[in-house]
């Protein structure tokens, strides 16, 4: 399962849905458990960086159970939500309330809206996943306007060798753990640590983004770089 869903062909986009399909019922309470409830402080992180407000558009791709768009919309922007999976939407849209939010089925390297409309353009623990993570960065800069954010929040490489190891140690071994004892399936989890093998995290990001000609670029690095937030400017 974990090497097929990695595999740089056709079938990579259909097999990660299909992941995702299946961890979708315990997919925030494994988020939890899994970072000790740190993954919401990065995200209220990666939405005050966003600086969405009254009257400005965002879009969050790979919006999963629509924790990033809540607190987009909380802040006054008219927000657009992209996943693949039906059952991660199906969860957000039940969470939805009268926040402003459309979400939509759709795929991150073809979003499929207009060139140049959004004011921040998001991506949390979805960039990672993409059979193409360059394409989904040059999908980010098309539809942002210039003047407008592309943030990503994903898991980063540390650059102390000692974090590493402790580090991927613990996605290695503990997280799968939390996958087998929480939804019956330890190699959904085990798939963290191996897709970040060929994942080039936080500079390869910013490497990207200043090919594409974004600006003003940042890395918020979280947990000494175990996690890293990249901001880029669109000119």
């Amino acid at each position: 399962m974990v090497e097929s869903c990695l595999a740089k062909d056709e079938t990579r986009a259909e097999r990660v849905r299909e992941l995702f399909d299946s961890i979708a019922p315990r997919y925030d309470l494994i988020n939890d458990l899994q970072s000790f409830w740190l993954h919401r402080r990065w995200k209220r992180r990666l939405v005050q960086l966003a600086e969405a407000k009254p009257g400005k558009r965002a879009l969050d791709l790979c919006c999963g159970t629509g924790d990033i768009a809540f607190a987009l919309a909380d802040n006054g922007a008219k927000i657009t939500a992209i996943d693949f999976s039906e059952p991660m939407l199906k969860i957000a849209e039940k969470r939805k309330g009268d926040a402003d939010i459309v979400y939509k089925t759709g795929d991150a390297l073809n979003t499929g809206e207009p060139d140049n409309h959004y004011d921040c353009v998001t991506i949390a623990y979805g960039l990672r996943n993409l059979a193409d993570f360059e394409g989904g960065l040059a999908e980010m800069h098309r539809v942002a306007k210039p003047g407008g954010k592309l943030l990503v929040l994903d898991f980063g490489k540390p650059p102390s060798g000692l974090v590493r190891f402790w580090y991927l140690g613990y996605l290695k071994w503990m997280v799968p753990c939390f996958g087998r004892i929480f939804s019956k399936d330890a190699s959904a989890y085990a798939y963290i640590h191996e897709s970040l093998k060929d994942y080039p995290a936080q500079a390869g990001i910013a490497d990207t983004m200043k090919k594409l000609g974004c600006q003003e670029m940042k890395i918020h690095n979280l947990m000494f770089g175990a996690m890293a937030i990249n901001v880029g400017v669109k000119v």
